[in-house]
């Protein structure tokens, strides 16, 4: 089992966006974050699960090129969203 507030492995990222593949579900995921923020449960829900059940607290560093730390996840995942770069783990 891993570490509450961990990134999901690569195979445990495969089966979360396997239902988010397609990029309109991908970008309706980012659509609902854009609209209700962070706060909101669903999201909320998305974002712990995305960390095997804690969102974890900032500073986050990812693997995207040039824009390596955030100062949350909340933060991260929007840059995310708004780059249409939906798979790019922390």
């Amino acid at each position: 089992a891993q570490q509450p507030g961990t990134p999901l492995s690569d195979q445990e990222y495969r089966q979360f966006f396997r239902s988010l593949r397609a990029a309109r579900h991908a970008s309706t995921a980012c659509l609902l974050r854009a609209l209700y923020g962070c706060q909101n449960p669903l999201v909320q829900r998305l974002d712990e699960y995305e960390n095997h059940g804690v969102i974890p607290e900032g500073p986050i560093c990812s693997e995207l090129p040039g824009t390596p730390f955030f100062p949350d996840f909340c933060t991260f995942s929007f840059h995310r969203c708004t780059r249409n770069r939906y798979f790019i783990k922390v």
